[in-house]
């Protein structure tokens, strides 16, 4: 299985090296139309076998106890209620797509909803989801290749930027309840943050291959306030929308805890499970494995926390990258003008 795995993902790294070089030469046109339609059919199958895999393979999901559990608490609302969580999570990352993209230039809702989700399915592979950025790349001519990576870049960022924040104050309330860490080692590590963050800015002209923070700053600087102010908006929505959906599921599989403590774990969780390298579709691994350790603190089962992670990663991803697959198998190739 694993040996099929390892073949799958190398006949996809080859596929999608060798798409790129073949839109540098010239080739026949049907034969191009072969091959974007063999990568696209590649990336299908890759996510759904690893989805597969992971879902039937894991030792540490009890079903029988999920299945009992689903019987006796089991609501239409309240199916549609964690549902609709799922719903806003995705639609509020399309609109941020959306409201970026306009400063190039305007795509509908239907657009925003293919680059997204198709460039999900096409970053499953890919350590955080790096793949996402060549994804939503292909939907776009080749000379805005670069400004639509920018974007993602600004698009993803400020996502990063609020995990921190609210994971920052999660895990200083999470610790002033539980003393995971010392008061030195806090003051320690935020100490070194901070300096961490003077030295950047104190060499902000120091240029690294053309590119320097102060470039970075400028670019940032050149997208109109009104854009970068709904983005944060839709930004901080996403957030609170799939915290608070790993809430309501915790509630739903009878764990009760005091609100502000079960959301600093979840905020916590989310912080130190983004600073992991990681693929999308391990995803629920990573941040299992961690919130196993800190509901262990709050005593509650592994079986519940590990189920909930999965749950999060299979609303949230799989359910998306399915969606995505459609919008793959129908991508056509932007001219490389």
């Amino acid at each position: 299985m694993r040996s099929f795995a390892n073949y799958l993902v190398s006949s996809l790294r080859f596929q999608v090296e060798f798409c790129f070089f073949a839109t540098m030469i010239s080739i026949p046109h049907k034969a191009k139309q072969f091959l974007v339609f063999t990568i696209k059919v590649l990336i299908v199958t890759g996510a759904f076998y690893f989805i597969y895999h992971q879902l039937a393979n894991n030792e540490q999901l009890d079903w029988q106890k999920f299945i009992a559990l689903f019987q006796k608490n089991q609501s239409i609302g309240g199916i549609l209620f964690i549902l609709s969580f799922s719903f806003l999570n995705r639609f509020f990352e399309i609109l941020k797509w959306q409201n970026l993209v306009s400063h190039l230039r305007k795509i509908s809702l239907s657009e925003a909803t293919a680059q997204v989700l198709g460039a999900l399915t096409a970053g499953i592979f890919t350590p955080n989801g790096l793949g996402e950025y060549a994804g939503k790349a292909l939907f776009f001519e080749k000379s805005e290749t670069k400004k639509i990576l920018f974007l993602n870049l600004i698009c993803n960022g400020i996502q990063m930027i609020l995990t921190i924040v609210f994971g920052s104050f999660g895990l200083l309330y999470f610790n002033a309840n539980f003393n995971i860490i010392t008061t030195k080692t806090v003051s320690f590590l935020f100490g070194l943050l901070l300096v961490v963050f003077l030295i950047i800015f104190s060499l902000k002209k120091i240029k690294i291959k053309g590119y320097s923070v102060e470039k970075l700053i400028h670019k940032i600087n050149e997208i109109p306030k009104p854009i970068h102010q709904k983005n944060v908006l839709l930004g901080l929505s996403r957030y609170l929308v799939f915290s608070h959906q790993y809430y309501f599921l915790f509630l739903a599989f009878d764990v009760h805890l005091p609100y502000l403590i079960l959301l600093s774990a979840i905020t916590s969780i989310y912080f130190l499970a983004s600073s992991l390298p990681t693929f999308q579709f391990l995803d629920f691994a990573v941040k299992g494995s961690v919130a196993v350790y800190f509901f262990g603190l709050l005593g509650v089962n592994e079986w519940i926390v590990v189920f909930i992670s999965t749950l999060m990663w299979f609303l949230n991803v799989v359910l998306p990258v399915l969606i995505g697959s459609y919008y793959v198998l129908n991508f056509k190739m932007q001219k490389t003008t």
